[in-house]
């Protein structure tokens, strides 16, 4: 299936490659883009083909403009070339490349827009929070961002594995257990006081505290901590992720796989997962024995001038080599990156997307040279940072979540304004842009509210068709007979104006999946939501734009074509960013 702009696309290239000037030569299209111009007035589609040939062509942007409009005026689809500025070419289409669209929606359903790209095994890496306590909203908006970058990648065509790396190996489980194993105590009738500087507050390990004594009665209690320590470990690390499962699942937010970190540690016979990565390293000569300069500007206390094992990650494009033992012996975490991703390739993935807090920024150099090395190149990774999210009410910042003590819980939020308008509102700016979310502005029901806007949008045309039942008498409106509808009677501009902004979803997922920028599904929705509104409100004023005439049935039926091809690109749209689309809003 290729739409109108991607048919356009291909007019132009074969008209570049097709003119005199450019005979013998090697050009490079890539660049051309097709797309609609930001002044509906100047045309249905704008090409900047002229612009990005001239300087690599050595000629004038003028001069391929005029020779590009000449070819393209041959073409029947076109009914009108212009040129504006330096070489911008602006093209008008016939009214039949909108119908013939329209109707390719009609026959194609709620697949349409999707399965475009060459099918690539891809996995998704998100939310990946340490398993130390409930979901916060500091990883809500990763959670979203994640989870619908996943559906608009499956929904453009590809195979996707939706990842979750739990990281429960590490000084912070230990915490976590010495935490747990005060609430177990308290569960056996101690009075244990305020909790100690270093664990875990929260009300949340009560429960895990109450299991353990529950599972093992008071035998913990005679033990030594290395005795208490497994058990203890294992119960609250199950209790967390059951309890961030839940949490995601109130998102709506889902993954395939959870991997543990401790897997890699685990040794079986003499080695672990991560001496075999070294191991490999080595034989591949990406290891040696050396020192690292100490670190850009404040050198922190930590940092050690001496001999360490380490991994040539600057021959990879990183700004340092990285270490991999600490001075006990013990591996690094970024030894346990590099097993992780050793484990994803041999998964035969060949594409890594992480879904990354904004304060890993550190991390973006170091995991995109660790996937050229472990891969020879051939791997493509790409790290997506997500920036802080700030809660308000009515403008005024909310206050800390009365359950944890010190941050408001994912939970807390969801439970508050429904998973919808979450998802919706986390995705309407571009993940790397910090977003303010006011707890009041997302629930009002007005123009303001993005999410509210587009689902309303889509419970209109669903009345729309209530309405029809009810007013045009056996008129039938199946999906065969609105495939059939005379769509030659939509002349209005604002009807060919609605279908020219449907004709963009194809291009919109193809272009947001090729760049990991789910967000763009949000702002076509709301965009395509007010053409729908505002071609509604016309009708309220001019009768004849109406979209039910009941002594005009051929023409009712042609604009309930419309409308139904609005209802499922808005509904497709909303299964990506992971939200209903309501028949009926009250």
């Amino acid at each position: 299936m290729t739409n109108p702009f991607r048919t356009f696309e291909l007019e132009v290239k074969d008209a570049v490659q097709s003119l005199e000037m450019f005979v013998d030569s090697e050009l490079d299209l890539s660049r051309i883009t097709v797309e609609p111009p930001r002044d509906p007035s100047h045309g249905d589609m704008a090409t900047n083909a002229a612009m990005v040939l001239a300087k690599p062509a050595r000629k004038n942007p003028r001069e391929i403009a005029e020779a590009l409009a000449e070819k393209l005026r041959a073409s029947e689809h076109i009914s009108d070339v212009s040129i504006a500025g330096p070489g911008f070419i602006n093209v008008r289409t016939t009214e039949k490349v909108w119908t013939d669209e329209l109707r390719t929606i009609l026959s194609t359903g709620p697949s349409y827009g999707g399965g475009t790209a060459e099918t690539r095994k891809i996995n998704v890496e998100y939310v990946s929070a340490n398993p130390t306590g409930p979901m916060h909203v500091g990883h809500c908006r990763g959670a979203v961002v994640g989870d619908a970058l996943a559906n608009l990648l499956a929904f453009a065509g590809h195979d996707v594995t939706r990842e979750y790396y739990i990281n429960d190996a590490g000084g912070q489980i230990e915490v976590l257990a010495r935490s747990v194993y005060l609430r177990y105590r308290e569960a056996l009738g101690e009075e244990i006081g305020a909790i100690p500087d270093g664990l875990y507050p929260g009300d949340y390990l009560v429960p895990v505290g109450k299991k353990l004594a529950a599972d093992h009665g008071d035998k913990l209690l005679s033990m030594d901590e290395s005795q208490w320590m497994p058990a203890v470990k294992d119960t609250a690390i199950d209790a967390m992720m059951d309890l961030i499962r839940d949490d995601l699942a109130r998102l709506g937010v889902k993954h395939e796989v959870f991997f543990s970190e401790r897997t890699l540690h685990a040794v079986d016979g003499n080695t672990s997962a991560i001496d075999e990565t070294i191991h490999t390293l080595d034989e591949k000569g990406l290891i040696y024995t050396g020192t690292l300069p100490p670190p850009k500007g404040e050198v922190p206390e930590d940092w050690e001038d001496r001999e360490q094992l380490l991994f040539r990650s600057t021959d990879a494009g990183d700004d340092s080599d990285r270490a991999l033992k600490k001075s006990n012996g013990d591996y690094t975490y970024f030894a346990a990156d590099v097993a992780y991703f050793r484990d994803k390739f041999e998964r035969s993935f060949k594409e890594m997307i992480f879904i990354l807090g904004a304060d890993h920024g550190g991390y973006v150099k170091r995991m995109e040279a660790l996937g050229r090395a472990i891969s020879d190149g051939t791997a493509q990774v790409s790290i997506r940072l997500c920036q802080l999210v700030k809660l308000y009410r009515d403008g005024e910042p909310v206050k800390m979540g009365k359950r944890t003590g010190n941050f408001v819980t994912l939970r807390e939020v969801v439970d508050e304004v429904g998973r919808d308008a979450v998802r919706f509102m986390m995705l309407y700016r571009k993940n790397d842009a910090p977003l303010d979310f006011d707890f009041a502005k997302v629930t009002e029901q007005s123009k303001d509210n993005a999410v509210f806007y587009v689902q309303y949008a889509h419970a209109r045309t669903a009345s729309v068709f209530r309405q029809a039942g009810e007013e045009v008498s056996g008129l039938d409106t199946s999906d065969n007979a609105l495939a059939a509808a005379n769509l030659d009677l939509l002349t209005d501009p604002g009807e060919l104006a609605l279908v020219k902004k449907l004709a963009e979803y194809e291009r919109i997922i193809r272009a947001a999946s090729r760049s990991h920028e789910p967000h763009r599904i949000a702002f076509y929705l709301y965009d395509l939501a007010a053409n729908f509104h505002s071609h509604w409100n016309r009708g309220r004023d001019e009768k004849a734009l109406r979209f039910i005439h009941q002594d005009q049935p051929e023409l009712t039926l042609a604009r309930l074509a419309l409308v139904k091809a609005v209802a499922t690109v808005l509904a497709s749209g909303l299964a990506i960013v992971g939200a209903d689309a309501p028949e009926e809003m009250r």
